[in-house]
């Protein structure tokens, strides 16, 4: 891929925005740790930060600090798999089984089903039935069993083939499950298409281009770049609530479902190079724009109708300790990105996720709306431990 302009930050000195500082303090006082913001709209850049960098100390989290993305890595692998369809290296609609046959894949489950979690297939981070029925993944995904495995590594087969086991959740193209398997699953036709791993063809193809510097793959990895802020996880224990700092841990266990650590002015520059048309031709950002009816979900990306008119596209991600925002409007003029670190609140994951969706409907309301009219809102990928 060619070279692609960076973003010029344009910051205006001592620019008043009042109602984005109060939303973050806000945002921090129903129960997070710490938050930073970045909002790139018609009056210039905007950053700030609230709450605290880390538990028992003053200091604010760095407003350029490096954050764990959860499921917001999935618009990044969207956007490495359209660039090879692009290429004609891989067909939207051909089985992915054609570049995957040692899976036994349906031959019904396209690449596009895959991006756009209309395979059916079992997610290996486990499932929550409408009647509220938890089916576990084939990793341990909560609690002391999960902070048990915190440093363990899993290759992209072991999470993958367990959920394959799995009973599909429909038939392929006939509804709509988020599914972190459908998104390891992607990098590995990207390795198997391009003869690389998903790391390299990310920084070769994206990273690199956009000068993403603060934006890492981290593989099995349990580091986080300086600056940071920390996140924490608190759960029960033998009857006891605990609360762990989870800053550090292998992230082998999301893949590429949600891997990686990036920077909050990096996802602006990802984000509205995206949405400007400058990773993908035309006819791909409009296939990677157009939702799914049930959950607006598109290609990577979901698709928010505002009540007040107009349209915004986001993906947003969180696992324990840690939430990430990316929101944009449709010609990537006017961003919204960020990051929050859990606290130390007693609050189950379905609790944590609902504070997660006022949050995001709190800042998308200040700024995309004029703080008036709410959006419409979707909180799939909100309601769930890696979502």
């Amino acid at each position: 891929m060619g070279e692609y302009p960076h973003t010029v930050k344009n910051t205006t000195p001592g620019q008043d925005r009042p109602g984005l500082q109060k939303a973050i303090q806000e945002i921090v006082d129903s129960g997070f740790a710490g938050m930073q913001l970045r909002v790139h709209d018609e009056l210039g850049e905007w950053v700030g930060s609230a709450g605290v960098r880390k538990l028992g100390e003053a200091a604010k989290p760095p407003t350029d600090g490096h954050f764990r993305i959860g499921s917001v890595t999935k618009t990044f692998t969207a956007t490495l798999v359209l660039q090879l369809v692009a290429e004609g290296k891989i067909g939207l609609d051909a089985p992915a089984d054609d570049h995957l046959p040692e899976f036994g894949l349906d031959r019904r489950i396209t690449v596009r089903m895959l991006l756009q979690h209309t395979s059916g297939l079992f997610s290996f981070t486990g499932e929550v039935h409408g009647d509220g029925t938890v089916v576990p993944g084939g990793v341990p995904g909560v609690g002391k069993e999960w902070m048990g495995n915190q440093f363990r590594t899993y290759r992209p087969e072991e999470l993958v083939r367990p959920a394959l086991s799995e009973p599909a959740r429909f038939e392929p193209g006939t509804d709509w499950s988020y599914s972190n398997t459908n998104y390891v699953l992607a990098a590995l036709l990207v390795e198997k298409v391009t003869g690389r791993s998903y790391g390299e063809e990310m920084r070769r193809r994206i990273l690199g281009p956009l000068g993403l510097s603060g934006t890492v793959v981290p593989g099995a990895s349990p580091e986080i770049p300086e600056p940071h802020a920390h996140g924490y996880y608190g759960y029960e224990d033998a009857g006891r609530w605990t609360v762990a700092d989870t800053t550090r841990f292998n992230p082998s266990w999301i893949s590429a479902a949600g891997d990686m650590i990036s920077t909050s002015q990096d996802l602006r520059t990802f984000f509205s190079a995206l949405m400007s048309g400058k990773l993908l031709p035309a006819w791909l950002l409009a296939e990677m724009r157009t939702p799914h009816p049930k959950m607006g979900y598109g290609l990577g990306v979901f698709v928010e109708e505002l009540d007040g008119g107009g349209t915004i596209i986001q993906h947003n991600g969180g696992f324990w300790g840690w939430a990430a925002l990316m929101y944009s409007t449709p010609d990537g003029s006017r961003t919204l990105t960020g990051s929050l670190t859990c606290g130390p609140a007693e609050l189950d994951w379905a609790a944590l996720a609902e504070a997660f969706e006022k949050v995001k409907q709190r800042l998308v309301k200040e700024v995309f709306c004029g703080g008036q009219a709410g959006s419409a809102g979707r909180a799939a990928d909100a309601t769930r431990p890696t979502g």
